[in-house]
């Protein structure tokens, strides 16, 4: 696991946007696994920028979002379609059929998951898988106590997860109970993930996920067994770690070190 820390969120973003920017120029038609939620805004306000900018082009990538609440139709004002309608998809004119989100709507969630994860492995897997992480633990909307060789599926939330969640719904619309969402296997396959993290509020996560013991208590943990996973945080998210000292040996100011 490579750890990045970066003094300020901005910067974290910053780091974040250029990995994704290299992994694109190195493989424009990639695969990417794209996440939702506010830490992934100002992601896809940098990944517009670059494109518009003509330094990336993401014309030729496939993407498939981690998640979607169960009951909540495409075009629903807090679905993730929306969301990345508004954010990513809309701004660059991308091809319709190379964005890939599971069906909240379905008339049969599970059979919605088994598909969804089918497509994946057809379209080769995921080439980088960005992920945030909730501030129990949670990868996708894996939450604890989930399988760390779960496949897509159907998920109850936690009250945690609906309770960070309400401020995006109205005061008297319910709350989501169920989502899809990528199983930690899946996660797992892709063959690069990239987590951004930051925040005091998500501190103690990052802690459990790095240092603590592999456990479905803290799902984001299966990240350890990644043959590549990339942590990229501010200071705040990285205040837990005892091992602090030693990440930022290995990469001063979040930067790569050379050998020379």
């Amino acid at each position: 696991m490579k750890l990045l820390i970066l003094a300020r969120p901005e910067d974290a973003v910053a780091t974040c946007v250029t990995v994704i920017a290299k992994a694109l120029v190195e493989k424009p038609n990639a695969v990417l696994g794209l996440a939702t939620g506010g830490t992934m805004e100002p992601v896809y306000d940098g990944l517009v920028q670059r494109a518009k900018a003509g330094e990336i082009s993401l014309a030729r990538a496939t993407s498939f979002n981690l998640d979607e609440y169960v009951g909540l139709s495409p075009e629903h004002p807090q679905s993730y379609h929306r969301f990345m309608q508004d954010r990513l998809f809309r701004p660059l004119a991308l091809d319709p059929a190379r964005t890939h989100l599971s069906r909240g709507d379905a008339a049969d969630p599970v059979a919605e998951a088994a598909r969804y994860d089918a497509a994946i492995a057809a379209a080769g897997g995921i080439d980088l898988q960005l992920l945030g992480i909730g501030g129990n633990g949670h990868i996708g909307f894996n939450e604890p106590s989930s399988s760390l060789a779960s496949p897509t599926r159907v998920k109850t939330l936690a009250r945690a997860t609906r309770d960070a969640n309400a401020r995006f719904f109205g005061a008297s619309e319910p709350i989501p109970r169920f989502a899809i969402t990528m199983g930690i296997a899946t996660i797992l396959r892709s063959r690069h993930a990239v987590l951004l993290a930051t925040g005091a509020q998500k501190a103690e996560a990052v802690a459990a996920m790095v240092e603590g013991p592999l456990s479905a208590r803290c799902p984001a943990s299966a990240l350890q067994m990644h043959p590549r996973a990339t942590v990229v945080l501010d200071a705040e998210a990285a205040a837990g770690l005892e091992l602090r000292q030693y990440y930022e040996t290995v990469h001063p100011e979040g930067q790569e070190t050379s050998l020379d």
